[in-house]
C-alpha cells in the first residue's frame, strides 16, 4: 500500500507526496499532459523536440545539468504519444535544487535561436540514425498509419517526417510551449523522506508565482472500429524478414485493459509462453518473437513482432501466429496458465514499487488518468480477471478484420 497526500496550488499545479523513510534520496517527477497526439498533423515531432529544448537552458538558468550534478543529482526525460515526463533523483538535502530548476523551465525556456538550432539538429540526427539508417528503424513510421486512420496515434513521437522539424519556427515553438507547458497541465510527484509541509512550502515558493495558462482545447478524432484485414508489404536492406501484426484494444482506463495485457503475456512472457515455445523453440520459424501491448491512454494496440529464421516464408510465419491464436480461442487456457502470468505481473509490479522513481512516476501517471490511488489497485485489477473475461476479451480482439499486418522483407541482394 503506497500512502500519499495530494494538494493543488492556486495556479492548478497538482502535487502528490509519498513519504519513504528508507532512502536518503528523493525522486522528483513532473508529468505534462502533452504528447505526440497533441501535435498539428502538419507539424509533428514537436512534443519530442520540446523534451530536448527543455534541457537547452531556461529563462534564468543557462545550463540545466550543471547545478544538478553539483549536488549529486541526475535527471532525464521521455516523451510518448500521450505524455512528456521529466524526472530527477537527488539527495534529500538538495531537494530545493530540483524545485528551482523545474519551476524555471516551466516559467519559460530561454527561447534562443541557438538553442532551437542545436536541438533541431540533435532531433534530425536522431531521426536519421534511429529511424531511417538503422535496420528495421522505419517499422513504426510505416505501421502506425496502417493501424490508425483517424486518431493522432497515426504518427510516432519522432514525427512523421524530418521536414516538420526542419521547418519549425520560433513562433511555432513558443506557441506549443505556452499552450501545453503550464502548471494547470502538469502533475508533480515527490517521493522520499519528505513531509507534505516541506513539499508544500517549496512548491508555493517556486511554482506558486507561475501564472495559470490558457490551454489549447483538445479533442481527439476517435478511431472507428476496424472492419477489414489490412496488409502492407515493403522491401528493405535488412538481414532477415520481419513480421509485425497489431490488433485494436482498449485504452489504459478500459475495463478489458488488464485482460489484454495478460493475453499478451500468455503468448510471450518468458520461455514457457505459448509462442516462444511453439514458434521459436519447437518449429524454429522465428529467431525472436514478442507479443506486447502499446499501453496507450486512448485505445491502443496488441502487437506481435518477430524476426524470421532463414528459409521461412513470411506467409508461413504469419499463418503459424494465427494458428496459435486459434488454438487458444478453440481450446481455451491450460490449467494454471492464467494464474502463472498473473503471478509474474504481480511480482513485477511489487518489485517496481520498491523504486522511489517508479513510485513517483506511477503516482503522477495514475493521477493523470483519473486517480493516483489506482496505483494501489493495479495488482488487484490483474488478479480479478476471470478465465471467462479473459477468453471473452481474446475472442473480441483476435479477429482477422481487427488486424493490421506489416510484411517487412529483406531485399534479395542483402547478404
Amino acid at each position: 500500500m503506497i500512502t500519499f497526500e495530494k494538494f493543488q496550488l492556486n495556479n492548478g499545479l497538482k502535487v502528490i507526496v509519498h513519504q519513504d523513510k528508507t532512502t536518503p534520496l528523493v525522486a522528483f517527477n513532473i508529468v505534462y499532459n502533452v504528447g505526440a497526439k497533441d501535435e498539428n498533423p502538419e507539424k509533428t515531432g514537436f512534443a519530442h523536440l520540446f523534451e530536448h529544448l527543455m534541457f537547452g537552458g531556461s529563462i534564468n538558468i543557462p545550463s540545466y545539468d550543471e547545478p544538478l550534478e553539483r549536488v549529486g543529482g541526475s535527471n532525464n526525460a521521455f516523451t510518448n504519444n500521450d505524455i512528456t515526463n521529466y524526472y530527477e533523483t537527488l539527495p534529500k538535502d538538495n531537494l530545493e535544487t530540483a524545485f528551482w530548476l523545474e519551476s524555471d523551465r516551466m516559467l519559460s525556456l530561454a527561447f534562443t535561436d541557438k538553442s532551437l538550432e542545436v536541438q533541431r539538429q540533435v532531433v534530425i540526427e536522431e531521426f536519421k540514425q534511429n529511424y531511417l539508417n538503422q535496420p528495421y528503424g522505419d517499422m513504426s513510421l510505416l505501421f502506425r498509419p496502417l493501424a490508425y486512420k483517424t486518431h493522432p496515434y497515426q504518427w510516432s513521437t519522432i514525427g512523421k517526417e524530418i521536414s516538420h522539424i526542419e521547418n519549425a519556427t520560433m513562433d511555432d515553438v513558443k506557441s506549443f510551449f505556452y499552450s501545453h507547458y503550464a502548471p494547470n497541465n502538469a502533475i508533480l510527484s515527490v517521493v522520499g523522506d519528505v513531509t507534505v509541509d516541506e513539499v508544500k512550502a517549496l512548491a508555493e515558493k517556486y511554482f506558486g508565482p507561475i501564472d495559470k495558462r490558457t490551454l489549447k482545447t483538445r479533442t481527439y478524432a476517435q478511431e472507428p472500429q476496424q472492419t477489414e484485414y489490412r496488409k502492407l508489404v515493403v522491401h528493405r536492406d535488412v538481414p532477415a524478414d520481419a513480421l509485425q501484426m497489431a490488433f485494436h484494444m482498449g485504452g489504459k482506463n478500459d475495463i478489458d485493459y488488464h485482460a489484454t495485457d495478460l493475453l499478451s503475456d500468455v503468448f510471450s512472457n518468458g520461455k514457457s509462453s505459448r509462442m516462444y515455445r511453439a514458434l521459436v523453440q519447437e518449429q524454429q520459424l522465428f529467431s525472436e518473437l514478442d507479443v506486447y501491448i502499446s499501453g496507450s491512454h486512448d485505445p491502443g494496440l496488441l502487437m506481435v513482432n518477430g524476426k524470421l529464421m532463414p528459409n521461412v516464408s513470411i506467409d508461413q510465419a504469419e499463418e503459424a501466429v494465427w494458428q496459435q491464436f486459434e488454438e487458444l480461442l478453440l481450446n481455451g487456457l491450460k490449467p494454471n496458465e492464467l494464474q502463472k502470468v498473473k503471478n509474474k505481473i504481480e511480482s513485477t509490479l511489487v518489485f517496481s514499487d520498491m523504486s522511489i522513481l517508479n513510485k513517483a512516476m506511477n503516482l503522477g501517471l495514475f493521477e493523470l488518468l483519473g486517480d493516483a490511488n489506482n496505483i494501489n489497485k493495479e495488482v488487484e485489477m490483474y488478479k480479478s480477471v476471470s478465465e471467462k473475461a479473459f477468453m471473452d476479451n481474446a475472442k473480441k480482439i483476435l479477429r482477422k478484420e481487427n488486424c493490421s499486418v506489416l510484411h517487412y522483407l529483406k531485399n534479395e541482394t542483402h547478404g
